[in-house]
């Protein structure tokens, strides 16, 4: 080991020790006091607006320069606005009810004893991401509400933004007496830091949530040696189905695809039923294509629409995140199923349609973590679930799965009450 991973392993083992006794701490911390470090951090946000936006900017320039795409670039990107809904985002996670303590079921043996399932924290948090520095807050945000540490390590491209936004959430942790190393950001963009991360720090990381690329979620899952909450890729497709009202079909296909193509809620590849055709598929394509989006169509869609480039089968694999979108015409709705559960993710679905049978199918057989009808995939979102945000979205079926909220970043324990019983 030479001196540079020395320094990272031990730097990194500090963090974890500070951010598993400030979870102890948060753990019976009140909701008064996490609610008044989620509101001050909202204020402290606005205020430093200028700041974020001057460390955004430096950010965005240091990015152009490696000739990042435009994709990535608009997720790394700060406006007015964004820092609005950054603000607005922690303000209405403090507005939720606090899940810690919450008793999830109660029930009464016959020999008297009464016991109770309770929501209780994980612990330490290890949140892993990229370009998207509204991740900073969200995840800071959402960990504390639900009584748990957080360790960030964002990506270099988004590191002076990430750690503008974390210096608003300390000021948070400071005015309401919490922990400071309640939410610790990690000072190095040294690769050796992720891999300690996944390691688990010495058993202080109870679980890592990757945000970012196929690749870095890949690594993730594949070293991680504790529990890892996460989603490959965002393969969502939206299915055009022979009742759909063309005029829902254009808007919810188009809003899907184009409202913004990074988003891995974006639909990527539109599956139309064959009924429909001559009535919905060129004035859906028209409306993408008049949104600048590139069509890459099977043989039916290339021959009726020539602005279409030829699919090949990568296309029907790939996440494109940008304003690109494959479409394929499908027989019914049995062959769109088959098409989404060969080629998909298990991220995200929709199913335009005014048949309830048809609806019900796709709502039974797609095994997908979010499953929408008559709706933007763009909608698998956390803040639009209502959780005020999301730490991000599993596609595992173990305890968490769609956006991770507050309630998916909590674990239970058994408390059982009795008058003295024993066992026979």
């Amino acid at each position: 080991m030479n001196a540079m991973d020395s320094d990272v392993k031990s730097i990194m083992a500090a963090i974890g020790q500070r951010a598993r006794q400030a979870a102890r701490v948060l753990a019976y911390a009140t909701t008064d006091a996490k609610n008044l470090a989620l509101t001050a951090a909202a204020d402290a946000i606005i205020a430093e607006s200028p700041a974020l936006l001057a460390a955004n900017a430096e950010d965005i320039v240091a990015a152009k320069e490696r000739g990042i795409s435009s994709a990535f670039l608009d997720r790394l990107t700060l406006t007015d606005k964004r820092i609005e809904a950054i603000a607005q985002s922690l303000r209405d996670i403090a507005a939720l009810p606090d899940p810690v303590g919450t008793v999830m079921a109660n029930w009464q043996r016959p020999n008297g004893l009464d016991i109770s399932r309770v929501r209780t924290p994980l612990g330490v948090i290890g949140v892993i991401f990229e370009s998207r520095p509204n991740v900073t807050a969200d995840a800071g945000a959402l960990t504390l509400k639900s009584g748990n540490a957080v360790i960030l390590r964002g990506g270099s491209d988004s590191a002076r933004t990430s750690r503008a936004i974390h210096a608003c959430l300390v000021q948070g942790l400071e005015a309401a007496g919490l922990p400071l190393d309640a939410i610790q950001i990690v000072p190095t963009t040294d690769r050796a830091a992720v891999g300690e991360m996944l390691a688990g720090l010495g058993g202080t990381i109870d679980v890592i949530v990757p945000r970012g690329g196929k690749s870095l979620v890949g690594r993730v899952q594949d070293e991680a040696k504790v529990p890892v909450f996460a989603h490959l890729e965002g393969l969502c497709h939206t299915f055009i189905d022979k009742s759909a009202s063309l005029v829902m079909a254009i808007n919810v296909t188009v809003n899907a695809k184009m409202r913004r193509t990074g988003v891995c809620g974006a639909t990527e590849t539109l599956l139309v039923h064959r009924d429909v055709v001559g009535t919905h598929l060129k004035p859906v394509l028209d409306a993408l294509v008049a949104r600048r989006c590139e069509i890459r169509g099977d043989e039916t869609v290339v021959r009726l629409f020539p602005d279409a480039k030829p699919a090949i089968e990568d296309d029907w694999h790939t996440e494109y995140e940008d304003a690109i979108i494959s479409v394929k015409i499908v027989d019914d709705i049995a062959q769109a199923i088959a098409h989404v559960e060969h080629y998909g993710s298990h991220h995200t679905e929709a199913i335009i349609s005014e048949d309830p049978a048809s609806v019900a199918r796709f709502f039974t057989e797609i095994d997908s973590a979010i499953l929408l009808h008559n709706a933007s995939t763009q909608f698998a979102d956390g803040g639009e679930f209502g959780f005020g945000g999301e730490i991000g979205i599993a596609t595992g079926k173990f305890h968490a799965r769609g956006p991770v909220g507050l309630e998916q970043l909590c674990s239970f324990k058994y408390q059982v009450r009795g008058s003295g019983q024993t066992r026979p």
